[in-house]
């Protein structure tokens, strides 16, 4: 079947990247070109299943219709939108939404495809009702890539609501794909797909034989030797491909054995005298000079490469270029490459099929990975074959050959994570009682493959058994302050539901944030020491070397008594605040830093709802200085249009470090601190909308006798555009009001003063802005007691 006769419009032919459909396709572009049934289609990787959702895409955007895919990870993301540039040249628009970009409603709004992570998703219909994420509401036809995530223990249960919340909405049409997997029919059942949509394709459909299998080591006393045991084997098994101008993928445990083990294989591989590098490839050479990564760009001129999440996006690029060139015949990487760009290998062999997980210790990998690592093996444009190995231990070896024989059955995750998925419904008004539940979870896989296995999820009764485990869901949440069950037995939710649910929280984040916005003083440590120890960093560990890194940013510091993961975290945000993040610790900073600031944006919208505007301002400056890494009495510059961390730290060199002081200087004073005149007068414009705050103390007495009270005014005069604001009067240190306001031109502010066993009484007024990163402004004044 040609795709110029099969597509909907013959403009379409130009997005596929070949002229016929395989045998595979064939079958199922009926179903997804003639019908408007919802499909699921099963089929072996490497089988051809990309070109089933531009299908999809292609019979969607010919009615004029917006079409959303669901990628597995971020990397997959990125190589969509570059892929379907493809897209783009034919009229439609492709707009990538991710966490790590800022979003443009507009950009989103006008979209014909949006390309989305399960987190995304699930955070954007969360918020469907607001203008931001109105584009939610719009999709027509959901594809679901990778399908079987439904099984991830850690993002299962997202993807799961997820899809089902997005049913409720829009009632797209949907299309899932996914590998192989025995209980295609469940997934089929929950997405309402009939049989005749529902296809479930053998390897005998794999363009490329995949022949699989289990080797195993001798287990040792050390394991770090194991390691090693393990990587000479995995050597064995890739050499034959590599001397045969083949390729080898091997997949290990961690970022860091990544990089040991490229060291030792390029050693070995010398002793072994594998004909493998580019050294006299002089352009070559020069291109790797480019890597930021000096263990990296050292080793790839022999052929040897590795690739993780920590890397640069320059060296990642640049490996998996290389790698498609056969320019780097032997890499090794973390399990993330699995489910990310396409770099399928000759010879795939999976080396650790144990993680070390930071709270649980050593774990064993998912079958789910292992399966999506092992698929890689088999390159359609160039083998006939594909090779995958699983390393492992003689005691294990029968478990992972029934897994290769087998597969692996999907299962629901949600019952893992009930309580926060629950809250999430709740906080959206989706849910308002204990029927309500029982209908969303009728939504859901979870209650379709409870049917289906009954016994695997400790259901004898169905219906009584989900009722019993709904209300103890409701009756935690309810202890723990995020839902008000009512006496009539209706349920909503509390500000600190909501709250969790509208930044995406997990619960005993949002559980510690309260708890900290309910203290009388919250300081600069407190702030930083609640974000590091958040449930969300909870997978980040601190590898041996780089501890020593963290003391050195912690050492007379306050760090509580934080696990070592959290004292990473924290020693990160500490240093990125100032600019100083030692070398060891910037692989892991970035990701690290964007996160934290999605957390202080959380705990600061946590602190003005429990009315802590000092707090909140505290928060907002702490979160500016971590993303533009400014000194604290800078801070106030980052709040300008066009000052980031470099003119910031530029201007406050001259002596000029709050937008008071830009005004003070002028057009002039700016272009002597070494601003452009363009950028000074943009500068300059900026300071001029800011708030312009000033105290005026009126009729304030200097003095009142011993005794006797009076009742007086003080008004904050705003010079600047409105704001809120948070005014605080204290006496001798001690808080008498505090208020939070609009602060347009002015605000009066009644002030008792009172003649009291002091001598002296010092009143102080402090404005602070919880939304802007600006310094407080306070004035005092003194009076006597006679």
């Amino acid at each position: 079947m040609e795709v110029a006769e099969a597509v909907p419009d013959p403009e379409f032919a130009e997005v596929f990247p070949f002229e016929e459909f395989n045998d595979m396709q064939r079958e199922v572009v009926d179903a997804l070109l003639e019908t408007d049934e919802n499909v699921v289609a099963s089929a072996p990787t490497a089988s051809g299943k990309t070109a089933l959702a531009e299908l999809a895409i292609c019979r969607t955007l010919e009615a004029g219709g917006t079409a959303l895919f669901i990628a597995p990870m971020r990397a997959l993301t990125n190589e969509k939108e570059s892929e379907w540039e493809r897209f783009e040249e034919l009229g439609y628009s492709v707009y990538v939404v991710t966490g790590e970009r800022d979003l443009n409603p507009r950009r989103a709004e006008r979209a014909d495809i949006l390309v989305m992570t399960p987190e995304k998703t699930d955070s954007a219909t969360r918020k469907h009702d607001s203008r931001r994420y109105a584009f939610i509401r719009e999709v027509d036809c959901c594809v679901i890539d990778e399908v079987h995530l439904l099984d991830s223990e850690k993002r299962g249960s997202v993807l799961e609501v997820t899809v089902s919340r997005l049913r409720r909405l829009t009632d797209p049409r949907v299309v899932a794909l996914s590998a192989t997997m025995p209980n295609v029919g469940d997934v089929a059942d929950w997405l309402d797909a009939p049989p005749e949509t529902t296809f479930e394709f053998g390897d005998d459909y794999r363009p490329v034989d995949l022949n699989s299998g289990v080797k195993t080591y001798t287990h040792g006393d050390n394991s770090f030797a194991d390691k090693y045991r393990r990587l000479y084997r995995a050597l064995d098994l890739a050499e034959p491909h590599i001397r045969d101008d083949g390729q080898a993928l091997v997949f290990v445990s961690s970022r860091q054995d990544t990089v040991q083990a490229a060291k030792k294989a390029r050693d070995e591989i010398g002793e072994r005298d594998i004909p493998m590098g580019a050294r006299g490839d002089y352009d070559f050479h020069n291109e790797a000079k480019e890597l930021q990564n000096d263990t990296l760009r050292k080793s790839v001129l022999d052929g040897v490469a590795f690739h993780h999440a920590g890397l640069s996006k320059g060296d990642k690029d640049r490996v998996e270029e290389w790698f498609k060139q056969g320019k780097v015949q032997l890499l090794f990487s973390t399990s993330t490459l699995a489910w990310g760009v396409n770099l399928p290998a000759r010879c795939v062999v999976l080396r650790d099929t144990k993680l070390h997980d930071p709270l649980e210790g050593e774990v064993d990998m998912s079958p789910l990975d292992i399966l999506q690592m092992l698929g890689r093996a088999g390159r359609p444009e160039y083998d006939d074959v594909g090779y995958g190995w699983v390393v492992c231990d003689h005691s294990e070896a029968d478990k992972y050959r029934r897994l290769l024989r087998e597969g692996k059955e999907i299962e629901s995750r949600l019952a893992e994570d009930l309580d926060a998925h629950l809250n999430a419904e709740i906080a959206m008004g989706t849910i308002r009682d204990l029927g309500d539940v029982i209908d969303w979870l009728e939504t859901t896989f979870y209650y379709v493959r409870a049917k289906s296995n009954p016994d695997a999820y400790g259901l004898d009764d169905l219906q009584a058994d989900l009722r019993s485990r709904v209300r103890d869901a409701l009756e935690r949440l309810d202890g723990r302050g995020f839902v008000d069950i009512g006496d009539d037995l209706g349920v909503s939710a509390t500000p600190l539901g909501r709250l969790a649910s509208k930044f995406y929280l997990r619960l005993d984040t949002a559980g510690e944030f309260r708890d900290l916005s309910e203290r009388d003083d919250v300081g600069t440590d407190d702030i930083l020491q609640t974000v590091a120890d958040a449930a969300e960093f909870d997978s980040v560990s601190a590898r041996q070397s780089e501890r020593e890194a963290v003391d050195s940013v912690l050492v007379g510091q306050s760090a509580g008594d934080l696990e070592p993961g959290a004292r990473k975290v924290l020693a990160i945000l500490r240093s990125t605040m100032t600019g100083t993040t030692p070398g060891e610790l910037r692989s892991d900073a970035w990701v690290i830093t964007q996160n934290a600031l999605r957390l202080l944006a959380a705990l600061r919208a946590f602190l003005e709802r429990f009315d802590r505007p000092r707090a909140a301002n505290l928060a907002r400056r702490v979160e500016a200085r971590i993303e533009h890494g400014v000194s604290s009495d800078a801070v106030g510059l980052t709040a300008l249009d066009g000052v980031g961390s470099g003119r910031a730290s530029k201007l406050a060199k001259e002596g000029i470090a709050a937008p008071a002081d830009v005004r003070e200087a002028g057009e002039d004073g700016l272009v002597d601190a070494g601003l452009s005149a363009g950028v000074a007068e943009a500068v300059l414009e900026s300071a001029g909308n800011l708030p312009q705050v000033a105290v005026e103390w009126g009729s304030f007495p200097d003095s009142v006798p011993r005794g006797e009270n009076d009742m007086r005014e003080v008004t904050v005069r705003n010079a600047g555009d409105g704001t809120q604001v948070g005014i605080r009067v204290t006496v001798n240190g001690v808080e008498m009001t505090e208020t939070t306001t609009y602060l347009g031109s002015e605000e009066t502010i009644p002030v008792g003063v009172f003649g009291g066993t002091d001598d002296e009484m010092e009143y102080v007024v402090e404005v602070s802005f919880p939304e802007l990163p600006l310094l407080p402004v306070t004035d005092s004044r003194t009076v006597r007691v006679e």
